[in-house]
């Protein structure tokens, strides 16, 4: 984005929203400066982070320009001041973007992603076809292995809340999924239209962390989820908050708060789901029990059914933190 870009390439807004990213921010923001074909107008939103994220930042973008300037073709960077939430952090660089008329697409794509460079400019263009689209759904690889899809749309499981992801784990080359069996696009990498902002408004933010985007993706009326087959995002889960990666257990902040969200969500969405979420939660805590990952297994169950955070995940939040989450 340091060099002019031609008046006819298509725009598209970039919302990133950082805490603790000092470790994957540069890299994130170096390939969507590469991007070709694009005029791309982001915006990244600090958390407040507790490491040195903003430092960062304003290292790795010379030209940087402030929150006043978001919505211009190039980066600015607005501090939140608090660590609201995902969500919270999304609706700030959504409000700066949507004031901007020239942009009618808004992507949201985690700080741990690296793009190729084509990619912003086909989902910048990418045809929904008559009906439009409320979002973009295209494949999401993982960091450290490329070959291996990480997800290409999510679907709901409306007995219990839990979410899966589609073609995990297949060939990077494998065919593309039918977008109409696409429930929900995954919130690390997801672009939403202007005419879905609209329609279903901000993100909520009392989720905290997780199911942001499926509740989203829920409140999109009649408009479709479209796939633009030939974008991919490498994505490296897990960097700040500890978020399940290949091989792994997710960590106890993570489970707490994903299942935290899962009870919440079935709640406005599925409540008859809610008996099928908590034997599906007490399985597989039992499971996690099993395997010798009892703090994870009760930070999931503390979550799911409404207690306190563990210690140590309380231990790892902000003052503001615990009273955005009622406690």
């Amino acid at each position: 984005m340091a060099e002019p870009r031609p008046a006819t390439d298509p725009a598209l807004g970039v919302v990133i929203v950082t805490y603790r990213s000092s470790d994957v921010i540069a890299a994130c923001i170096a390939s969507l400066r590469a991007a070709t074909g694009v005029a791309l107008h982001v915006v990244v939103v600090d958390n407040a982070s507790p490491d040195d994220t903003v430092e960062v930042i304003r290292a790795a973008v010379p030209d940087l320009m402030g929150a006043a300037e978001a919505g211009q073709d190039g980066i600015a960077l607005i501090e939140a001041g608090s660590n609201g939430g995902f969500a919270a952090g999304v609706n700030l660089g959504l409000a700066r973007l949507a004031a901007n008329p020239a942009l009618d697409r808004f992507w949201l794509l985690n700080p741990d992603c690296v793009v190729p460079p084509e990619t912003p400019a086909l989902l910048a263009s990418h045809d929904p076809g008559p009906r439009g689209a409320a979002m973009i759904a295209h494949r999401v690889v993982y960091g450290d292995a490329p070959d291996k899809i990480q997800i290409d749309g999510g679907v709901i499981d409306r007995r219990t809340g839990i979410t899966h992801n589609l073609n995990q784990f297949a060939s990077a080359d494998s065919p593309a999924p039918d977008p109409s069996q696409i429930d929900f696009v995954t919130g690390a990498s997801l672009v939403a239209t202007r005419a879905h902002l609209e329609r279903a408004g901000p993100m909520t933010e009392d989720y905290f962390l997780y199911y942001e985007e499926v509740d989203w993706a829920l409140r999109r009326g009649d408009l479709p989820i479209s796939y633009c087959e030939r974008a991919v995002v490498h994505h490296v889960a897990g960097t700040a908050i500890g978020s399940q990666r290949m091989g792994s257990v997710a960590s106890p902040f993570s489970q707490y708060f994903k299942h935290r969200a899962r009870a919440m969500f079935l709640r406005r969405h599925f409540p008859a789901g809610l008996i099928g979420g908590a034997a599906w939660s007490l399985a597989k805590a039992a499971q996690l029990r099993a395997q010798g990952h009892g703090a994870e297994a009760a930070a999931l169950l503390r979550g799911f059914f409404g207690m306190a955070p563990p210690g140590a995940v309380l231990a790892a939040l902000s003052p503001d933190t615990r009273a955005k989450i009622g406690r």
